[in-house]
């Protein structure tokens, strides 16, 4: 086998084979080392590191190149992002001035509707007032229009009363009537002092014989109440079962037979000591019957007179 080292000695060769640094065989006792490219390793390396900065510069160009495309697809990606999101903060921002408008708007509604509610209850109590002040109006009418009612028969009594009957009587055909009342609205008297007033009046209790003086009498009764209890209402008249009982006989002795003018139920001579005198009231369920038998001596009530007018 032929020295390679020869070669080297006499002049610079060249080797085809692919690059390699270093190729040991190891064996036994021996050992064996080539070089390739030639006398030592410099040139090979230098060849190697200029292609590896080609590589770099390579690779950096390729990188510069999808990075400036990267960010051209971001930045388009990004305007097509803005451009729909701006319609978007647009609408936001009217739906928040709408909003604070429509607050506004109901602020200034519930503002005005306290001011109507104010002025409802406003304009109630003035009605209310206006209503009170009315119905004093008409209840003072209504009194004065009675008070009229009242002068006219007045008038007219004393007209017809003129020299026929004395002051506060009244005139009905050819007598002259007195009720207590109109003197005095709290003196009341048991039948025999009512009586005893008559008298000293020049008159005596009234009989009444017909059906016109009976319609009278209750009529002129109507009003004349001194207390709610309608049995303090009445009024002595000139009837009594004194002689026997059942047996209604008036002042003039005349009996009394017309039982329609009796209250329901009435004479019934209740009570221990017994009751044999008679006190008309005014029914407004039935004028005509208007009276009652009471207990003589206890009962106290107002009464009525009567005396031939002149």
């Amino acid at each position: 086998m032929e020295n390679p080292q020869r070669w080297t000695d006499d002049e610079p060769k060249i080797s085809f084979l692919p690059k390699m640094s270093q190729v040991f065989f190891t064996g036994g006792y021996s050992q064996s080392r080539y070089k390739i490219f030639g006398r030592g390793g410099d040139g090979s390396n230098r060849l190697v590191l200029l292609c590896l900065g080609l590589l770099n510069v390579f690779l950096l160009i390729v990188a510069v190149v999808i990075g400036i495309n990267c960010a051209k697809v971001k930045e388009g990606s990004l305007h097509v992002s803005h451009s729909n999101v701006t319609p978007l903060i647009n609408e936001l921002d009217y739906l928040r001035k709408n909003h604070s408008d429509v607050i506004k708007a109901v602020e200034e509604a519930k503002n005005e509707l306290d001011r109507a509610l104010k002025n409802h209850m406003q304009l109630k109590e003035k009605i209310e007032q206006q209503k009170t002040i009315n119905d004093n109006y008409q209840k003072q009418i209504e009194e004065l229009q009675t008070e009229k009612t009242n002068l006219k028969s007045n008038v007219s009594a004393l007209e017809a009363n003129c020299g026929r009957c004395p002051p506060r009587w009244i005139l009905l055909n050819s007598s002259c009537y007195f009720f207590s009342y109109t003197e005095s609205r709290t003196v009341r008297k048991n039948w025999q002092d009512s009586r005893a007033n008559c008298i000293t009046r020049g008159a005596d209790l009234v009989v009444i014989d017909n059906k016109e003086e009976q319609k009278f009498v209750s009529d002129t009764i109507e009003n004349m109440k001194v207390s709610s209890i309608e049995w303090e209402n009445g009024f002595w008249v000139g009837l009594r079962d004194t002689q026997r009982e059942g047996t209604w006989v008036w002042i003039n002795n005349v009996t009394e037979v017309e039982q329609r003018y009796w209250m329901d139920g009435e004479p019934n001579n209740a009570g221990h000591h017994g009751e044999d005198c008679v006190v008309v009231y005014y029914k407004p369920q039935n004028p005509w019957k208007t009276r009652n038998d009471v207990n003589c001596q206890t009962v106290v009530r107002q009464w009525i007179c009567e005396m031939t007018s002149s």
